[in-house]
C-alpha cells in the first residue's frame, strides 16, 4: 500500500476512523461494529481501508466474516486506545475551560498508600491552585490503571515502580518505610527494629507476591536481610495501613510517623537499616496539566 503524502500541520491519524478501527476489532467483526456505529458495513469497511491508506499498512486480515490483526494492526489497537483516551481528555479540558465551574483534579491512590501522604503530597498545590476542586479517592490497582487509561482519574499513586507500556509515569516520591505492631506486641517496646527482628514474626501483606509489585518489594527487603518472610494477605482493605497490625496480628508494613498511632492501639518503629519505597505517579500520556506538573514539581521529580 502507498501511503498518501503527509501535508505539513495535518495528523496523520484520523480519530474517528481509528475510533471505528478499535471499533471493529473490540466487536470481532464488521457485522456487529457498524450496527454500533449505525453505519452499513460498507461505510465502515471503507473508512478502515481508508485508514490503512493514510497509514500506509495493512492492519486487519480479513478472512470472510473472520478478521485478524496484523503486526501493524496491533500496534495501532494498543497505542490508539491511548490516543483516543487522551483526545477524550483534551476535549473535556476544553469544554471546562468555557465554563465557570472550577475545575476538577482527581486523585486515586491504591490501600498501600494513606490519606496522609498524598495530603503531603498534594498540599502545596492545592495551596496554589486555590479554584480547583481537588478529590481523592482510594482504588485497587487495576481500577487505578483503567482510571488514569480513561481519563477519569487525573493522576494515579501506586507504591513500588510498576513498568507502563500505555500510560506516562515517574516516581512522585520516596517514604521511610516503618513498621506498625499491635501496643501488645514483643516489639512494641523497641525504639527501633532490625529486618532481621521479623525473621519470627509473621508480616501482612495487601496482595500476594507475584501480584502486587509493592509485596514484592517488602518481600525482598526480607530476603536482603537473610530470612525468608512468614506472610499472610490482609482479610480488611480500605482501612489506615497501620490498622493491618490489629486487624490481622502480624506485623504491618507502613510509611506512618514513629509512634503511636490509632488512639495508642499500635506501635509505629522505624526499621534499621532505614528503608525508602516509591510511589509511583502515572496518568495519561498526550495531554498536559499544569495542576499534575505543580504536584511533581513539588517532589523535585524532573
Amino acid at each position: 500500500m502507498t501511503a498518501e503524502t503527509s501535508v505539513p500541520g495535518r495528523p496523520d491519524l484520523d480519530l474517528r476512523r481509528l475510533a471505528q478501527f478499535v471499533a471493529v476489532v473490540d466487536a470481532g467483526g464488521f457485522t456487529r461494529a457498524a450496527a454500533l456505529w449505525h453505519l452499513s458495513q460498507q461505510a465502515l469497511s471503507s473508512a478502515v481501508r481508508q485508514l490503512e491508506k493514510e497509514i500506509g499498512a495493512d492492519l486487519l486480515v480479513r478472512a470472510g466474516r473472520q478478521i485478524s490483526l496484523t503486526p501493524a494492526g496491533r500496534t495501532l489497537l494498543d497505542e490508539g486506545r491511548t490516543l483516543l483516551a487522551a483526545a477524550g481528555t483534551i476535549a473535556q479540558h476544553t469544554r471546562a475551560a468555557a465554563q465557570t465551574r472550577p475545575d476538577e483534579f482527581v486523585v486515586a491512590h491504591t490501600p498501600a498508600i494513606g490519606n496522609r501522604d498524598v495530603y503531603r503530597l498534594l498540599e502545596a498545590t492545592i495551596a496554589h491552585f486555590s479554584t480547583t476542586s481537588f478529590t481523592v479517592r482510594q482504588v485497587f490497582p487495576a481500577d487505578l490503571v483503567a482510571g488514569v487509561h480513561d481519563g477519569t482519574v487525573h493522576l494515579g499513586l501506586r507504591r513500588g515502580v510498576v513498568p507502563q507500556d500505555q500510560l506516562a509515569a515517574t516516581v512522585a516520591r520516596y517514604d521511610t518505610v516503618r513498621i506498625a505492631v499491635a501496643a501488645t506486641h514483643p516489639l512494641a517496646r523497641r525504639r527501633r527494629v532490625g529486618v532481621i527482628d521479623l525473621a519470627t514474626h509473621p508480616i501482612v501483606l495487601w496482595a500476594p507476591p507475584g501480584a502486587s509489585h509493592y509485596s514484592d518489594f517488602l518481600i525482598n527487603v526480607c530476603r536482603r536481610a537473610g530470612f525468608e518472610p512468614r506472610y499472610r494477605v490482609t482479610r480488611v482493605q480500605g482501612c489506615p495501613p497501620e490498622a493491618a497490625a490489629l486487624t490481622d496480628d502480624a506485623v504491618a508494613f507502613v510509611t506512618a510517623a514513629a509512634g503511636p498511632a490509632l488512639d495508642g492501639a499500635v506501635r509505629v518503629i522505624d526499621l534499621d537499616p532505614p528503608t525508602l519505597v516509591p510511589m509511583q505517579a502515572l496518568w495519561q500520556p498526550h495531554t498536559v496539566s499544569a495542576v499534575r506538573e505543580a504536584i511533581l514539581h513539588a517532589e523535585g521529580v524532573s
